[in-house]
């Protein structure tokens, strides 16, 4: 039987880690079809680029947040799939305008 509780707990342990050591920090920005704004904040590791902040500003104006700190909830969750710049609709942004947007 897979032990949920230990599998979050890895995942907590492995998004804080890379969030508490980061020393280069990536942020993007993506318009969805459904006219909502996601802001994410990546960093590198292992060769990829791994989202270790992410929110969602819906176009019914609601704001969902999610990190090591909170992974998820019913409206969705922190993304554990690696990013490419260079493949993913992905717009860089300046790190001012992902902090604006998570701190909102």
């Amino acid at each position: 039987m897979v032990d949920l509780e230990r599998i979050k707990a890895e995942a907590v342990a492995y998004f804080r880690a890379l969030d508490e050591a980061a020393t280069q920090r990536h942020h993007f920005r993506h318009a969805d079809e459904e006219g909502g704004l996601w802001y994410v904040e990546a960093v590198p590791d292992r060769g990829e680029l791994i989202v270790i902040k992410q929110a969602e500003l819906t176009s019914a104006g609601q704001l969902h947040r999610y990190s090591w700190e909170h992974l998820e909830d019913e409206h969705g969750g922190l993304t554990d799939q690696a990013i490419d710049p260079g493949v993913d609709p992905l717009e860089p942004i300046p790190a001012g305008e992902f902090q604006r947007m998570w701190t909102r």
